[in-house]
C-alpha cells in the first residue's frame, strides 16, 4: 500500500500553514509583565500569551480549591496544575486563556474541572471576553523592588501612580512591536506617544517627542529601535494601562541589568488532529462494491506517519460463518490531499458483496507538528 500526496505550492500552502497555526493566535511566546486589570481590559490581546502578573492570591470554595488573583481594581480566576500555595502576594507566571475562544475539548483545558469556574458545557459556553483566566505555572512571593524601573511599574502601577520617576528602556516606536495592547486615551491629544521596553515589560511615554541633545527618533520607524532612552516624568495609570508623562528625555547606553529576560515558556500542547467526517459514514449499509472511502481531518497530517498505519479488512466473524479459514485480503491504494485534508482509500478490485468492511487508522498517525491522531475505526456494509 503506497501513499500518494497531492502537493500545493505558493500562496495556497502558506494559507494552510496559517490556518493550522491559528489556534496559537499568531502571537510570539514572549512573557509579558502586566496587570490583572490589563488582562481583563484587553482579553483579545493577552489570550494564549504567557504573562507575569502581581496580585493577592485568595483561596475559596468548599474544598479550598478555587483561587483568584486580585489587584486593587480587578480580579481574575487562577487555574493550577499542582497544589495551590497559601494566600499572599505573588508574582504569578502562567498563560492567559479567554475561555470563550476555546472549545471544551481544547488540550489547554485538560484536567480542568470547568464546574469550578461556573461553567456547564452542556448548558452554555462563555462568550469571548466573558471569562478570562490565568493557567498558572509558578508562584514567587512578591518583593518590593529596590528602585523604580519599567518592569516594576508595569507589574505594580498603583504603587508608583502620581510619583516622579526616572527609568530607562529600549525605544520601541509607536508600539511597533506590539508590546502593549493600545495607547492610553490621553495619547490621542498629542500623538507624540512611544513605547519603552526593558526586560519583559513595556510602558507608554507621553508628552514629549523622542528628541533631544544629539538624537531624534522616528516613532513610526524601526530604524532607531535598538537605541535606549532615559525618561524623567510622572507615572499615571488608567483602565489597565500605565504610562509616564515625560518631562525630560536623554539617550543612554543599554543597561545590561535591565535587558535580562526569562527563558521563553514552553509552547502550548499541540492541538491533535481529529476525523471530521467520512464517506461512507460509520454504520452505513448497502454501500456499492465500487465505492471509495474518503476521510477528512481537522488539521493537516504528516504524510509519512500515515504509511503502514491504515488497515482495511473484512469482518472476520462473517468469514467464520461462511466456513472460510480466514477473511480474504483487500488490496488498497491511499492518496492524501493536504489542500482538503482528505485521505482517500481506493480499492484495486470491487469489494465483495454482502461483506462488512472495517477501516482502521492505527496509533502513530500525527499532525504536521507531531500531535497524535486518536486511533479511529470506520465500519460499513457492502450491498448486492
Amino acid at each position: 500500500m503506497r501513499l500518494r500526496v497531492l502537493l500545493l505550492a505558493g500562496p495556497a500552502l502558506l494559507l494552510l500553514a496559517a490556518a493550522d497555526a491559528a489556534w496559537l493566535e499568531g502571537q510570539p511566546r514572549t512573557r509579558r509583565a502586566t496587570t490583572v486589570a490589563a488582562i481583563r481590559s484587553f482579553p483579545t490581546f493577552y489570550h494564549a500569551q504567557p504573562v507575569l502578573v502581581r496580585g493577592e492570591l485568595r483561596i475559596g470554595g468548599e474544598r479550598g480549591d478555587r483561587a483568584e488573583l486580585q489587584s486593587p481594581d480587578q480580579v481574575v480566576p487562577i487555574l493550577v496544575r499542582d497544589s495551590i500555595p497559601s494566600e499572599g502576594t505573588y508574582d504569578v507566571r502562567g498563560d492567559v486563556l479567554d475561555i470563550g475562544r476555546l472549545t471544551p475539548d481544547d488540550p489547554r483545558l485538560g484536567g480542568v474541572d470547568l464546574t469550578r469556574l461556573g461553567i456547564d458545557p452542556e448548558e452554555r459556553w462563555p462568550r469571548q471576553g466573558e471569562l478570562v483566566v490565568i493557567r498558572a505555572s509558578g508562584f514567587d512571593p512578591a518583593e518590593p523592588p529596590p528602585a523604580p524601573s519599567i518592569r516594576a511599574i508595569a507589574l505594580d502601577p498603583h504603587r508608583y501612580e502620581t510619583q516622579r520617576v526616572t527609568v530607562a528602556g529600549e525605544f520601541r516606536g509607536r508600539n511597533l512591536y506590539g508590546d502593549l495592547p493600545q495607547a492610553p486615551q490621553e495619547a490621542g491629544k498629542a500623538r507624540d506617544e512611544f513605547v519603552l521596553r526593558s526586560a519583559d515589560a513595556a510602558l507608554w511615554v507621553l508628552g514629549r517627542r523622542p528628541r533631544g541633545r544629539g538624537f531624534e527618533f522616528d516613532v513610526n520607524s524601526r530604524i532607531d529601535t535598538r537605541r535606549w532612552l532615559e525618561v524623567d516624568g510622572v507615572v499615571h495609570y488608567d483602565r489597565g494601562l500605565a504610562w509616564i508623562q515625560a518631562e525630560e528625555l536623554r539617550e543612554v547606553e543599554p543597561r545590561r541589568d535591565e535587558t535580562r529576560v526569562e527563558p521563553p515558556p514552553p509552547p502550548p500542547p499541540p492541538l491533535p488532529p481529529e476525523v471530521l467526517f467520512s464517506v461512507p459514514t460509520d454504520g452505513d449499509i448497502d454501500i456499492p462494491p465500487d465505492t471509495n472511502v474518503r476521510i477528512q481531518f481537522s488539521r493537516d497530517l504528516d504524510p509519512e506517519s500515515v504509511e503502514g498505519r491504515v488497515r482495511v479488512s473484512y469482518l472476520g466473524a462473517e468469514s467464520v460463518e461462511r466456513g472460510e479459514p480466514q477473511a480474504p485480503g483487500i488490496a488498497t491504494a491511499l492518496r492524501y490531499d493536504p489542500g482538503t485534508r482528505v485521505l482517500e482509500i481506493t480499492f484495486e478490485r470491487p469489494l465483495e458483496r454482502f461483506r462488512t468492511v472495517t477501516v482502521q487508522l492505527l496509533d502513530g498517525i500525527t499532525g504536521t507538528d507531531g500531535a497524535p491522531l486518536e486511533p479511529w475505526t470506520l465500519t460499513f456494509s457492502v450491498g448486492g
